[in-house]
């Protein structure tokens, strides 16, 4: 008789909240959909979680104990792409910039609506799932200069150095090498970044991301290597670039 091996669970969905009552109406919501939950109370609890577990997408609040929201941001692209959906109070333009700056793929203000919140989950799944499968540009590298952009392994490079990018860099980036040198408006690069439709991110998140991927990248605005701003219509790649087929 062949013994067969238990089927591995799907990958979970975190919800990081340190109140009890906006966990328990998530999980609900997200359970009624047929969604595995796991939860966390703080931001330590959350990153060990998101080590552990590795989820689909973490939902988090930003003004969370032990380790605040932007840094469990940072800290979780560092380790990876997981999807993030702030989901938070704090609710000016300015906290909406900087949690998609710091590498978020969606804001949600409180209060809400959690049938929202469950269109907008499956929303990022739809997209960064296709993402990942690489159907757009499989395969593909981008160089100019000392820059490389290995898109179907994410992967980036300056004269050798391994820069590590938030899967948002990641997508400006490509969209901007990808462009063959056209520019690129800040509607069209939050497209490209976001999807199409997300009316809430103003154009201004666009200057944010390109100040902190340049800071990465190691550009200096006032003789751009990679990223050349044109004042009053947006940006492009500040060099000739070559599509070539990704190494093997």
């Amino acid at each position: 008789m062949i013994a067969l091996m238990p089927r591995r669970p799907p990958a979970p969905i975190l919800v990081v909240d340190d109140d009890p009552k906006i966990v328990a109406l998530v999980r609900a919501y997200l359970e009624r959909e047929r969604f595995r939950v796991v939860t966390a109370g703080d931001g330590r609890t959350a990153l060990r979680l998101i080590e552990e577990e590795m989820p689909r997408l973490v939902v988090l609040d930003l003004m969370l104990p032990e380790v605040d929201g932007m840094a469990v941001i940072r800290r979780t692209r560092a380790i990876g792409d997981v999807p993030i959906l702030v989901l938070s109070a704090r609710t000016s333009t300015g906290d909406r910039i900087q949690g998609l700056a710091e590498g978020a793929d969606d804001y949600l203000p409180k209060p809400f609506s959690p049938a929202e919140l469950v269109a907008r989950i499956r929303t990022i799944l739809r997209r960064t799932e296709r993402d990942s499968r690489d159907a757009i540009h499989p395969d593909v590298r981008y160089v100019s200069g000392d820059l490389e952009v290995d898109v179907a392994r994410h992967t980036v490079t300056v004269a050798g150095r391994v820069v590590a990018l938030s899967v948002l860099e990641l997508r400006l980036i490509t969209a901007l090498l990808a462009s063959d040198g056209r520019i690129l408006s800040r509607d069209q690069l939050l497209d490209a970044i976001h999807g199409v439709g997300q009316a809430e991110i103003t154009d201004r998140a666009i200057d944010v991301y390109v100040k902190r991927l340049r800071e990465k990248l190691g550009d200096d605005p006032a003789s751009p290597r990679f990223v050349a701003t044109v004042r009053g219509a947006g940006y492009r790649a500040a060099a000739a670039v070559q599509r070539l087929d990704a190494t093997p």
